[in-house]
């Protein structure tokens, strides 16, 4: 007959003592402990499951006393009781902890971040911040905390359902782009399996782009300018209204323009050089510059030419002139915000040299450095359209000289406009 094991007692586990060799004390139920030559006291438990002899380890005494390794050995024989391995439930349970804790790491907000921080360096930085002011406004407080390959469909959806109910349609279709790009960038890093944002490009309604205001006719271009050559504030404001209408690039490339990117000596003529990073396309772009705009430049540097930028902050020479300064001078001149922007001179200049029927449709978008799809193509037309593109630009501002010069009846300012 099997000697009876007796169980152990907290005072026997306190006082067993280290020898030569490991020992052991056994409690009963398959639970024991083994005393170890260095002190240490394990907790183990053995059992049989499916014809085997197994083993598992519960802890260290004091850090697992008696109570606690009896009520582990007591969950364990009850799994084995149920026809389930505790060693193999360890090792799934411990599986799914760990997972929890890397996915808790790579939340939709961290990784987006990520994404944000590593595809826009470099880039204009009041683009950047504003593309993740819109992230941190919309979609981080919403599952900005959720795993991105816990990240389901339904989830950004009703947020950028919301979006669009409040009457954001363009910002809710921008967000669901952000979205697909962090989350492509995910699933590169091997942080998801599947772009979850990707199935909502129907989702939302079509987004219908609003046309900037811009002033087109003529009679109306004349009346601009000869308003623009009354402006009474700044002469450095002054002199981006006039290259506006003149050079008719984006309001953030005529303002971050440099004196380093300006080669008036340049063989083939004078010319504004902007660097791929400061393109909307990514793209180096040439404006060939006609004579009124070397003039222009010229009476600029007087001002601003021992600095960096052609039109610095009003705060300091460090920073490039606020985007805001050009459409607050059109208001002040008395235009108002629905009949023309900075971004309008673009529409003003491709609508009337489209109109002049003198100028190849191909030469006007090159100029507007609009993206063309073949980039062999593109990288040719650059260099093909120079000469052209320089003789469209010195016709263009002769064009707008004309139309300022205009009938002398009409006033220099509108009625009633601001001119302080």
């Amino acid at each position: 007959m099997p000697k009876k094991v007796l169980p152990l007692t907290d005072i026997q586990v306190k006082n067993a003592k280290p020898q030569e060799k490991p020992f052991t004390l056994f409690d009963g139920g398959g639970l024991f402990l083994v005393v170890l030559p260095m002190g240490g006291k394990s907790w183990r438990f053995k059992y049989a499951f499916q014809g085997k002899e197994k083993r598992l380890v519960f802890g260290l005494w004091p850090e697992v006393p008696l109570a606690q390794a009896r009520k582990l050995r007591d969950d364990a024989r009850a799994l084995v009781a149920q026809g389930v391995d505790p060693g193999e439930k360890r090792k799934q349970d411990k599986a799914e902890t760990d997972a929890q804790a890397l996915a808790a790491v790579n939340t939709f907000e961290k990784v987006a971040r990520e994404w944000h921080s590593r595809h826009y360096a470099g880039k204009d930085p009041v683009n950047v911040a504003k593309i993740l002011a819109r992230m941190e406004q919309y979609l981080f407080p919403a599952f900005g905390d959720v795993a991105v390959d816990a990240l389901r469909p339904p989830v950004i959806r009703d947020v950028l359902h919301q979006v669009e109910d409040q009457g954001h349609n363009e910002t809710a279709h921008r967000l669901r782009q952000y979205c697909e790009a962090a989350l492509e960038y995910a699933r590169a890093c091997d942080l998801t399996e599947r772009n979850v944002a990707a199935d909502l490009r129907h989702a939302l309604t079509p987004c219908h782009t609003k046309n900037r205001p811009a002033i087109i006719d003529p009679k109306g271009v004349g009346e601009l300018l000869r308003a623009i050559d009354g402006y009474m504030g700044s002469p450095v404001t002054l002199a981006a209204l006039k290259l506006s209408a003149m050079l008719f690039v984006r309001p953030g490339e005529l303002r971050q323009m440099e004196w380093a990117e300006i080669d008036l000596a340049a063989l083939d003529g004078p010319r504004w050089s902007i660097p791929a990073e400061k393109m909307k396309m990514r793209a180096p772009h040439v404006v060939p510059l006609p004579r009124q705009a070397v003039a222009i430049l010229e009476d600029v540097r007087l001002l601003t030419g021992a600095g960096k930028y052609v039109f610095p902050s009003a705060r300091g020479p460090a920073r490039p002139m606020s985007n805001m300064t050009i459409n607050a001078a059109l208001r002040r001149l008395g235009y108002e915000q629905g009949e023309h922007c900075a971004h309008g001179f673009r529409a003003m200049a491709s609508t009337l040299l489209n109109e002049s029927g003198q100028w190849p449709r191909d030469v006007i978008e090159l100029q507007l450095a609009h993206q063309e799809r073949n980039k062999v193509r593109a990288a040719y037309n650059r260099a093909e359209h120079l000469p052209e593109r320089r003789k469209m630009m010195q016709w263009w501002s002769d064009r707008l000289d004309a139309l300022k010069a205009g009938p002398a009846v009409i006033p220099l300012h509108r009625t009633g406009a601001a001119v302080a």
